[in-house]
């Protein structure tokens, strides 16, 4: 395998398949089989969006004040990972979840040290919650704990096939990168992550790469160090 340790990142929007809302089980099902594929060799951690449940930067149109709002995605995201949770562990797969707002009947609180540990142990890891602050999305997050938990790498699953010069769902005619650096995704203003996790990943040397996680054996073969999707490298 090529890497050692990933972070896999998720969107909430991905778990919702074919329904208009909440969480397409036969989908859960696929993203848990995928991920066994590679759990024997790869410590795997994973974090996963709320956006199926609800998205906080949706909470001013709600009514609702953003802190307020943003709090509420955490939990969206806390019920998205105990849902994997449970997924994975009916494939027969040790997990852990942990969470960055503290709820110890469901899961650990976030230690870094006990995070490291556990994926010593082989156990994959959930980190739910978020950054436990408002105003951070979950790509910022997963960039956080990448780099906290000394992850080899990003990889972060969605519906097309890596990262386009604009929306692949929208314009038939967008043009697909199989190569690009941090800083042209900064001129393009592409729609990768958030600057702020685009940053974060810069500053600190992290690798990634994004890739249609709905398309069987993906994610085994960017493990493999195929070339699947579109990997973003330093300049």
């Amino acid at each position: 395998m090529k890497y050692k340790r990933i972070l896999l990142k998720l969107s909430g929007e991905s778990l919702m398949g074919n329904e208009n809302y909440g969480i397409d089980y036969n989908m859960l099902s696929f993203y848990s089989k995928q991920i066994k594929l590679i759990s024997k060799k790869i410590q795997i951690a994973i974090v996963i969006g709320g956006g199926n449940i609800y998205r906080g930067d949706k909470s001013k149109s709600a009514g609702f004040d953003r802190v307020q709002g943003d709090y509420m995605g955490m939990l969206a995201t806390i019920i998205n990972g105990i849902a994997l949770q449970s997924a994975l562990e009916k494939e027969g797969l040790q997990t852990r979840m942990l969470t960055a707002i503290r709820m110890e009947q469901i899961a650990e609180p976030f230690i870094r040290r006990k995070a490291i540990r556990h994926l010593e142990k082989s156990r994959i890891v959930i980190f739910g919650g978020g950054t436990g602050n408002p105003y951070f999305t979950t790509d910022t997050a997963a960039t956080l704990r990448a780099i906290e938990i000394e992850a080899d790498v990003i990889i972060k699953g969605t519906r097309v096939d890596g990262i386009y010069d604009s929306d692949p769902e929208k314009n038939p005619s967008a043009i697909k990168f199989d190569n690009i650096t941090f800083e042209e995704i900064y001129d393009k203003k592409l729609n990768v992550m958030d600057m702020t996790a685009i940053t974060l990943c810069k500053e600190n040397k992290l690798p990634l790469c994004v890739f249609n996680m709905n398309k069987e054996n993906n994610l085994l073969q960017i493990c493999q160090g195929k070339k699947v999707g579109t990997e973003v490298k330093f300049s």
